[in-house]
């Protein structure tokens, strides 16, 4: 039985992880300055991020078409796959898994079994990155999902934001609590798990690290982490530094995807992370 897992790209996943493991990555869409550019394929994030306070216009993002998943799913039925296993974005941020719901509904090829990571970014693709280990192990759809659901529950995400602006412009905030935040200097912080999202409001920038590098260490003890960002800066490497404290292993440090990046902009800093036990 060969089991084959598919995500998006918004998983975040190192391109080398997601070679040595034979995970199907679907870029997402972004359509900026009338073009339209597949994450990952036409879209370097350290330009898009550079460029992305210069544009007069925010970026839209878009989800590729039900007929893509389905196209996907029938070439790894055709190259031998057995079961599909399809990992996807929180379906409360973005309709992704709800479109390869709909692919896989009318695929008869073979079993397709999609699943809602309930996460973001690196949360989506952790769980990704072990499916498909325990898919080269040999176990089928049906073991690995009980994994996947231990896995979730000790999965978290947060990110500090360093302005409002974004939010604003994507239609995600107010504009007038964005504008008072942004006076007053709010740096919002959000975290997710299990499919529930929530923000916190702090002041300064100093406390939002302190923040983040407090969630850290109450998620600790640590299986994985990644740290994140939308723009090397200071912060990225006080959280490099602090999660070095909790991990005695690899840790990636990446950029965030920027269908997500797009609703929060540059400068954000964050970490996804994966605890031992359940907090």
């Amino acid at each position: 039985m060969s089991v084959r897992v598919v995500t998006d790209s918004t998983c975040d996943l190192p391109e080398k992880v997601v070679k040595e493991l034979g995970i199907t990555v679907i870029p997402i869409h972004i359509h900026s300055e009338g073009k339209d550019l597949r994450d990952g394929i036409d879209l370097s994030r350290e330009d898009y991020y550079r460029r992305l306070p210069l544009l007069s216009k925010l970026p839209t993002t878009a989800v590729p078409s039900a007929d893509t998943f389905t196209g996907v799913y029938q070439s790894l039925a055709s190259d031998g796959a057995s079961e599909i296993l399809s990992i996807h974005i929180s379906q409360a941020l973005s309709g992704i898994k709800n479109v390869a719901s709909v692919a896989a509904n009318e695929f008869n090829s073979l079993p397709v079994k999609v699943v809602d990571s309930g996460q973001l970014s690196l949360g989506t693709g952790f769980l990704a990155q072990t499916a498909a280990q325990l898919a080269l192990a040999g176990m089928s759809v049906k073991e690995i999902l009980p994994e996947l659901e231990k896995q979730a529950r000790r999965t978290f995400v947060a990110a500090g934001l360093d302005t409002l602006k974004y939010l604003r412009l994507s239609g995600r905030m107010h504009v007038a609590l964005s504008t008072i935040g942004e006076i007053i200097q709010l740096k919002p912080i959000l975290w997710m798990r299990q499919g529930i999202s929530s923000v916190e409001r702090v002041r300064t920038r100093k406390k939002a690290m302190a923040r983040l590098v407090e969630m850290m260490w109450k998620n600790s003890p640590l299986e994985r982490i990644a740290i994140l960002h939308s723009g090397m800066n200071d912060s990225v490497q006080e959280l490099v530094d602090q999660a070095k404290r909790l991990l005695d292993g690899e840790m990636w440090i990446d950029y965030l995807n920027p269908v997500i990046g797009t609703h929060i902009g540059p400068g954000v800093v964050g970490f996804a992370c994966v605890s031992v036990n359940e907090n």
